[in-house]
């Protein structure tokens, strides 16, 4: 039997990965959704039997027609018959035994996993379909996001080669990866996602022969065999040191694959763009014979762009089990990960280049190096490897790196166990060597063996150095204070006959000094970059940095870099604090406190010490929690805009940290839109950006999608940079999308938040209605079960507003899909305005097209309406047991709901949401009736359990498990969680 990937023809599957528009394009993507469907329901009635497979079917239809009732195709919706399909729905689901309930929501949920592996397939097709299309004159295909397309916006807008090369260089993004509990995913599972996607991307090879087609489809059934008979739902907790591995499992599935393609890419990019350009050529152009070898600028000779951080295993605040043993753990584990990588790469440049100098000579700074580590290992008795290859002093070099590594290479030659080459202790010494051999072969005839083998090394030396990523350490200042107060309470007695002794450290600040006592181990056991950044949370003054710097001391941390060294680098960054201003009163505080902290004297030294740089963190989801969705934007972009103001009037080089989740309602959406929408003549070029949860799945699960995630991030910090387009609009009346901001925008933004925060914080925060129907319609109090992640979900064992978390908050509301932090208060707010002037719609509409920053307010909010449901968010809040306080508090949600909904059309002039994004709009509208099932799922079984505990009976694990199963599976199907 022929395989469900078996073409009609070749050049037609060809012509698919060509097809730049159209239905031709999403072609593959139609046809890996159907196969793998079918291969799942194969897998279905083998493992579950036919019953289940037909419960499902039943399920499915009866969903897809309710959907279809509610928006037809064409004509007008029929609610009376969509209603009559939702109630037959229920039925089905209330008849449902436990284990049937269970196996339905693991079946729904593992289709989520297949159609997300095929969408991932068809983007990194798509990306791929770009490349083939994409030439110098192919204008068509270059687009404005990606690097190239912002390159040649610059080179129109009039930039030279070499101003572009500065700008480049003023360039360095981080994506700091976090373990906040948005990733329903274990780790296994994950492990036979990357399988099935390795799998589908074969299939997509043209051509390939037909056996092999259905050797691969067999392949794939197995895959999906061992993906259903493995346990969706952790039966623990996951631990920190779980979370460590999983984040660093990134690194070894792509990014450290990606890095070298992303650089090159890069490379690639300017030399199409600027095809003239000698200006980076540093290194090649030391002979001609280079310079004809090497067809673009040199990877080796591109500033550094892209640097890498973690919270993981240092994030301390409200996770007491983040010890001071798990911050040593984070650290040996990346340096591991790291130095096996490294052995790695120096094993295949030692196998590879055995050039001869009996063929062609070394640079006498090779040959004395050299001579220096042979010495070395002569005088320990060392000398076995340099007998063994006398002519070849480039692999020897090669060999003597590996051995400051730890690591001694592969060879016929015995080498001792523990050479007595000393190790390296800082990255600098390794790209020293690695430097002289990169220079050896390039003046030795060497360009292409210099390029192809040690430049991608040279690259990942200067990004990881030898300890990665730089792990931050995070507490509240709350426990600093306390802390503070505690060491600093004891005083000696005023009478001299009479002794006092302090009081017994608390628990909580016993912790504080001993983190940082280990902080400054470390420093000492690693290299002192690994721990550079300290992230103050909720931070509302100049004191809290204050605090945390006499802590550190009193600790034994260096807190003040070190005198610069010869060759230019600091020895020691030291340790500086990071406020994290998080809620709107203290993002509207934030300039005025680091003022006073950036104007005073005791801090003026350690500023001089840091180089005169700062970070400063600003929060996205605490913001949104307190202020609402327009508000939280607002005061972070005026924020964002005052800092950088305060900064250049203290002569501070500031850095912005972007904590930022992966839904709307915590700063989520496409970054690089995020990125360009930043205040103009307020970037600096460097930003840090908090990479969380599912996200780190989307962006960084495969090669492809890591180096395009990273490209945009470049591209958009490069766009908002230089701003070509304000250069080529320079004059016009209305700016179109440079990011300049008009002063009647300004003022409307200024109404809109003032509006919207009123009426968030009437409905939301100060009405304890909503608190209390948001815990009783929503499966938060779930989260406990589903065992996301180590960190407890609140911040105490408090029920309250307050004390809640922002990822909780907003992972009840999605999956109940209501998601009333993407929207709430946005559709009051623009109705309000639009009546208050006579020109508001037009000025509004205006805005969506020419502002950045309300075009992504707008395009945020219409994602999140196009998820959510209020004829099944009507089902969770059947689960509220005061029949008035529900009543009151849906109707006020769903009232927004629709007037949100309705002001989104009128101003982005569309029929329907994501009219003009029909890629998410059809991606959505299908996953829909799939996700609805699951969603009706939860609420009987949510309905269960409560009338078991209230008749008094114990906690159901089983009852637990499947409650946790539709979390995961809508978690797949709506591919956010919190």
């Amino acid at each position: 039997m022929p395989s469900l990937w078996s073409p009609t023809d070749w050049p037609q599957r060809l012509a698919e990965l060509q097809a730049p528009t159209g239905e031709l394009k999403e072609a593959p993507l139609r046809r890996d959704v159907r196969s793998l469907g079918m291969l799942l329901g194969e897998v279905l009635r083998e493992q579950a039997g036919a019953p289940l497979y037909e419960a499902v079917e039943a399920l499915r239809r009866i969903a897809i027609a309710r959907r279809e009732a509610e928006a037809p195709q064409t004509g007008a919706a029929d609610q009376t018959v969509a209603t009559a399909h939702l109630q037959q729905a229920l039925a089905r689901v209330h008849t449902l035994d436990l284990p049937a309930a269970y196996q339905l929501a693991r079946a729904f949920g593992f289709y989520f996993e297949l159609i997300n592996l095929a969408e991932t397939n068809h983007r990194k097709r798509r990306r791929l379909s770009l490349q083939l299309n994409q030439s110098a004159d192919s204008a068509g295909s270059i687009q404005r996001g990606d690097l190239r397309g912002t390159l040649r916006r610059l080179r129109q807008a009039g930039f030279p080669a070499e101003q572009v090369h500065s700008l480049l260089a003023r360039i360095c993004v981080a994506p700091v990866f976090t373990a906040h509990p948005t990733e329903v995913a274990r780790r296994s599972v994950m492990f036979k996602r990357r399988r099935i996607s390795d799998l589908l991307e074969q299939l997509d090879r043209i051509p390939v022969p037909e056996p092999h087609l259905e050797s691969l489809e067999r392949d794939l059934l197995a895959e999906i065999t061992a993906l259903w008979q493995t346990d969706d739902v952790r039966s623990a907790r996951p631990t920190v040191l779980d979370e460590i591995r999983m984040a660093l499992d990134y690194y070894e599935s792509s990014l450290f694959d990606t890095l070298p393609v992303l650089y090159s890419e890069v490379a690639a990019a300017l030399a199409a763009e600027y095809p003239d350009d000698k200006s980076s050529d540093s290194v090649t152009n030391k002979s001609e014979q280079s310079r004809s070898s090497t067809a673009q600028s040199s990877v080796a000779d591109l500033p550094l762009l892209i640097r890498f951080g973690s919270w993981i295993g240092g994030d301390r605040d409200g996770n007491p089990f983040v010890t001071p043993q798990a911050t040593r753990d984070a650290l040996a584990m990346a340096r591991a990960l790291l130095f096996t990588h490294y052995r790695r790469r120096l094993q295949n440049i030692f196998e590879q280049l055995a050039s001869s100098t009996q063929q062609v000579p070394v640079s006498q700074e090779l040959n004395a190096l050299l001579d220096s580590y042979l010495s070395q290992l002569r005088t320990a008795g060392q000398s076995a490897l340099g007998e063994r290859f006398p002519h070849e002093s480039i692999r020897l070099l090669i060999a003597c790196i590996m051995m400051r590594l730890g690591a001694t290479p592969q060879s016929a030659v015995p080498v001792p166990a523990n050479p007595a080459l000393k190790p390296y202790t800082r990255a600098t010494e390794m790209l020293s060597d690695l430097t002289i051999l990169r220079e050896s072969l390039v003046d030795n005839s060497g360009p292409r063996l210099a390029e192809m083998l040690i430049d991608p090394l040279l690259i990942e030396v200067r990004t990881y150095g030898l300890h990665l990523q730089t792990l931050d350490i995070r507490q509240h200042a709350r426990v600093h204070a306390a802390a503070v107060a505690e060491v600093s309470a004891w005083c000696p007695s005023n009478s001299p006959d009479a002794l006092n002794l302090p009081s017994a450290l608390s628990e909580q600040t016993a912790e504080v000094l001993d983190t940082f006592r280990t902080i400054a181990e470390l420093k000492q056991t690693y290299s002192p970059e690994s721990i550079r950044q300290y992230v103050i949370s909720g931070a509302t003054s100049a004191e809290d940095v204050l605090q945390v710097i006499w802590l550190a001391r009193l600790g034994g941390v260096k807190v003040e870099a070190t005198t610069p060294q010869p060759d230019g680098t600091v020895d020691d960054p030291g340790l500086q604090p990071v406020p994290l201003f998080e809620s709107i009163e203290d993002l509207q505080n934030a300039p005025d406190i680091m003022r006073k902290l950036w104007t005073s004297e005791a801090y003026k030294p350690l500023l001089a010490s840091w180089n005169r740089q700062q970070e400063v963190m600003l929060g996205y989801s605490d913001s949104n929690k307190d202020g609402g969705m327009i508000t939280s934007t607002w005061e972070i972009w005026k924020a964002h805009r005052a800092l950088h103001e305060v900064a250049r009037e203290c002569n501070v080089n500031l850095r912005l940290f972007h904590g930022r989740g992966g839904t709307v309602g915590r700063g989520g959406g496409p970054t690089h839109r995020a990125i360009f929408a930043q205040p103009v003549d307020s970037f600096t070029g460097e930003l840090r950006i908090t990479e969380q949860g599912e996200v780190l799945n989307w962006k960084y699960s495969d090669v492809v999608l890591a180096e395009r995630n990273l490209e945009l991030m470049i591209a958009a910090s490069l766009d908002a940079l230089g701003r070509p387009d304000a250069a080529l609009q320079r004059g016009a009346e209305t700016p179109h999308l440079t990011g300049e901001i008009l002063p009647a925008w300004e003022a409307a933004l200024d109404q809109l938040s003032a509006t919207s925060y009123e009426f968030y914080r009437k409905h939301i925060v100060d009405n304890p209605d909503t608190f209390t129907y948001f815990e009783q319609s929503t499966p938060v109090a779930e989260l406990e079960h589903a065992r996301l992640g180590s960190r407890p979900a609140k911040r105490s064992g408090k029920k309250s507003m307050a004390d809640l978390r922002a990822i909780p908050w907003v992972f009840g509301w999605m999956q109940s899909r209501q998601l009333v932090p993407a929207y709430f208060g946005v559709g009051h707010a623009l109705h309000q305005f639009i009546q208050s002037k006579p020109d508001g719609l037009a000025q509004l509409q205006t805005m969506a097209r020419d502002f950045p920053l309300f075009l992504d307010i707008i395009r945020n909010v219409e994602m999140a309406l196009a998820k959510a449901d209020f004829g099944i968010a009507r089902l969770y809040a059947s689960l509220v047991e005061d029949e008035a306080l529900r009543d009151r508090v849906f109707t006020i949600l769903e009232a927004e709901f629709n007037l949100t909904h309705r002001m989104i059309l009128e101003i982005t002039k569309q029929k329907s949401l994501l009219e003009t994004n029909p890629v998410l709009e059809r991606s959505i509208r299908l996953r829909n009736p799939y996700v609805d099932p699951m969603s009706l799922i939860q609420v009987e079984l949510m309905r269960r359990k409560r009338a078991a505990l209230a008749k008094g009976h114990p906690e159901s694990p089983e009852l637990d498990r499947a409650i946790s199963a539709t979390i995961n599976g809508i978690s797949a199907g709506l591919r956010n969680t919190g």
